[in-house]
């Protein structure tokens, strides 16, 4: 099969993930005496979990493309890791929904960080994986040779974006907003063009 349909259908699930995110944050009903500035900023964590998730399904989409580019045909097992990389991803909705609403409940908080943290967390592992298998064992399938260096660099680096998530998840026994922070820190940090380039660093996926 050719990279271009898995890229065109990878790229229809990002989309629907990343416009299901908007459809979470809703407008304060109109009522006599309504303050609305306070009703938009009591919904802040909203905002915040919002931002949060739209840049890394972005960060991810970049990286995807750089990935799958490297590939002139795509197998089986590519098909299938693929699919299970977008299966977390199309759950980054819902994680994102029940983080911001449970955030400031003091109630069931952290156990939605935990999901929230580890949806991103199971997201990334999937991605590793699929970028190792590509770099890795399936180098008849690739459209230019790559030292084995340089593979081994961008691996490495995807690798290394796991551990946040994992901090992240486990500090959610600790505290909700630990978890947003380490989140929305690990996203601003891999926005940054030194840490998220064209040759597919695999973080924070």
């Amino acid at each position: 099969m050719s990279p271009n349909r898995l890229e065109a259908f990878s790229d229809g699930v990002f989309a629907i993930a990343i416009t299901l995110l908007v459809l979470d944050i809703h407008v304060p009903e109109p009522m006599s005496g309504t303050d609305l500035a306070g009703e938009l900023g009591a919904r802040w964590p909203s905002y915040v979990a919002y931002a949060v998730s739209f840049l890394t399904i972005g960060i991810i989409w970049i990286n995807h493309h750089a990935m799958i580019r490297r590939l002139r045909a795509v197998d089986h097992e590519v098909l299938v890791v693929n699919l299970l990389l977008l299966l977390f991803v199309g759950l980054l909705p819902f994680t994102t929904h029940l983080m911001a609403t449970y955030l400031k409940e003091g109630e069931g908080d952290h156990l939605a960080a935990a999901i929230y943290s580890g949806s991103f967390l199971a997201m990334s592992i999937a991605f590793a994986t699929l970028n190792w298998r590509i770099l890795f064992h399936k180098t008849q399938l690739a459209a230019e040779a790559m030292p084995e260096a340089r593979r081994r660099a961008i691996l490495t680096r995807g690798v290394a974006g796991l551990v946040p998530y994992l901090i992240a998840t486990i500090l959610a026994i600790v505290s909700a907003y630990v978890t947003l922070a380490i989140c929305g820190a690990v996203a601003l940090f891999y926005a940054l063009p030194m840490a998220s380039g064209s040759e597919g660093r695999a973080s924070p996926a």
